[in-house]
């Protein structure tokens, strides 16, 4: 059974009682595991009983497939039912969990922590084509509304609210990964002491820490054309740990936007009109360098920049070279398109 990202949320809340097998796959490996853990409290009291709960490694099954179908039908010794989760799942199981389909013997619950399984995905493709007992369910980077509402939620725990620029600079900077965004929340929130309404200044102190503003040098400098900052602010994010895909997706994402804010003025809208409807908005610190890119990308080249950065994070993940040069070298690709039209 294959779950659309869109209903991902209302399966977790309420699985179907037949369903027993749920591969759950996608980039945020926070999202991942948050989900695991939500269905994991469907059935359990405890996440940590001894007798009930079961994580094997992908390997463990790798090497045994047999083991599948033993810890299923096992009995607890407790009674309730049994969960078991299977981290860092891939293709390589896909023929543990075919012989495992013909005969699934048991009751237990058998979640499959996946990555970013493609749709060429074997084990995906065997998930999503079972209609009796299993489902695929993917998890991306929260974005838009879903980003918005985990914001809000989290602050509300805490009895806090962010104004407009807080707000807005909270969602440019958080979002790839659900783990690391709640964490970053919590810290704001503890950095917020009696305060009850989060600033810009309070959000840009605690959250989206050097790292995150090296990200968003690439970003600029790559969209204005400017080699030279870019190639000092690309050289601090790899110095920094910062993941060549990650790099990418975040530039992908920035020329999305600008990709949206062309068909407003396509539409009769003027350029701070165009602006004003994106969403997340652009924080004020940007708008000057955001209008200034409106004005010299038009949508034929915007999507060459996106096609380019496609390409680029497939390269990373087939072709064996580097990634680091991969993600350099479209980002100069972009950054020289950038520089033919100032």
């Amino acid at each position: 059974m294959k779950i659309t990202a869109g209903k991902a949320d209302g399966f977790i809340k309420n699985p179907p009682a037949d369903v027993r097998c749920i591969l759950i796959y996608g980039p945020d490996q926070g999202l991942v595991f948050e989900r695991s853990k939500a269905l994991a409290s469907t059935v359990l009291d405890d996440l940590n009983d001894p007798f009930n709960s079961v994580v094997l490694q992908a390997s463990d099954v790798k090497s045994d497939p047999a083991i599948v179908a033993d810890e299923a039908a096992a009995m607890s010794l407790t009674g309730g039912r049994r969960f078991i989760r299977i981290q860092d799942a891939a293709d390589a199981l896909t023929s543990a969990f075919k012989n495992y389909l013909e005969d699934p013997i048991g009751d237990a619950i058998i979640v499959l922590e996946g990555g970013d399984l493609g749709p060429r995905s074997t084990l995906r493709k065997l998930f999503e084509a079972d209609k009796s007992i299993c489902a695929a369910l993917p998890c991306y980077g929260d974005e838009g509304r879903n980003l918005s509402e985990v914001v809000r939620d989290t602050l509300q725990k805490h009895g806090l609210s962010a104004d407009r620029d807080a707000m807005g600079y909270l969602l440019n900077h958080l979002g790839s990964d659900r783990q690391v965004s709640r964490g970053e929340l919590e810290k704001l929130a503890i950095y917020m002491g009696d305060e009850t309404t989060v600033t810009m200044e309070h959000a840009m102190a605690c959250v989206g820490d050097s790292g995150a503003f090296s990200l968003d040098n690439v970003t600029m400098a790559a969209a204005s054309g400017d080699h030279a900052a870019l190639e000092t602010a690309l050289l601090r994010c790899f110095d920094e740990g910062n993941q060549p895909i990650m790099i990418l997706r975040m530039l992908a994402r920035h020329f999305h936007k600008l990709h949206l804010a062309k068909g407003h003025m396509q539409k009769g809208l003027n350029i701070d009109q165009a602006m004003a409807k994106l969403r997340p908005p652009i924080i004020f610190k940007q708008a000057p360098a955001f209008k200034k890119q409106l004005g010299s990308w038009d949508l034929a080249r915007i999507s060459m920049a996106m096609d380019i950065l496609t390409e680029a994070e497939s390269d990373c993940k087939i072709t064996g070279n580097p990634p680091e040069t991969v993600c350099s070298r479209a980002l100069m690709r972009i950054s020289q398109a950038a520089r033919a039209r100032r």
